[in-house]
């Protein structure tokens, strides 16, 4: 969990809010402060400030991560000192977690990947739900091509889009549904990153 006693220490006064469910876990801390062991990772974010993340990002379980499926997502978290080894020993962390809505800066952000008939698209920075549940790609010279997840949050479409203006369309897991329309022009390259001025909010 990164910086883990800092974020304890900032939600600590969260718990006012104990009417909600919170879940027990435990947490850890790696890297450093500056977030540097935390790049890449399982959801293939690669810089975590330019894909809109900073330093206040973690690490989930296996079943909380769920195949990629969770990547994005916001939980709230705070030190639980009612258990046993509340005071921080062998850096194991008890502490209360939630689900919650993800508050974001600026738009959905798009970052390029693949090979000339294989598109593989990071999709990056959602408020709401903070994840992707579906996602479909269309080129100026295409209709709309659905897409799967490969791994992470990288989505896939077998197609040659190189050369084509791209539009792109998600559904959170949320729900809510954004077309991002002519959002990457046609001279696009593999290793550029889109970003829109649209964003969920559920």
């Amino acid at each position: 969990m990164a910086n883990s006693l800092m974020l304890c220490t900032v939600v600590a006064a969260c718990l006012a809010l104990a009417a909600a469910d919170w879940s027990p876990g435990t947490a850890t801390f790696y890297g450093g402060v500056d977030g540097s062991g935390t790049m890449g990772g399982a959801c293939g974010y690669d810089n975590l400030y330019n894909a809109g993340y900073g330093v206040n990002n973690a690490a989930l379980s296996t079943t909380l991560f769920n195949d990629g499926a969770s990547c994005g997502q916001c939980y709230l978290i705070t030190c639980d000192g009612s258990r046993p080894g509340a005071s921080v020993g062998a850096g194991i962390v008890p502490v209360l977690y939630q689900r919650v809505q993800c508050s974001r800066t600026g738009g959905v952000r798009f970052s390029m990947a693949g090979s000339n008939y294989f598109l593989l698209v990071n999709i990056q920075n959602l408020g709401g739900s903070g994840s992707v549940g579906a996602a479909w790609v269309k080129g100026d010279r295409t209709g709309w091509i659905q897409m799967s997840r490969n791994w992470g949050a990288n989505w896939q479409a077998l197609a040659g889009l190189v050369g084509q203006g791209l539009s792109f369309a998600v559904t959170s897991t949320g729900g809510q549904y954004i077309q991002f329309l002519n959002v990457v022009p046609g001279w696009w390259q593999f290793g550029m990153a889109f970003s829109t001025n649209q964003n969920f909010v559920y």
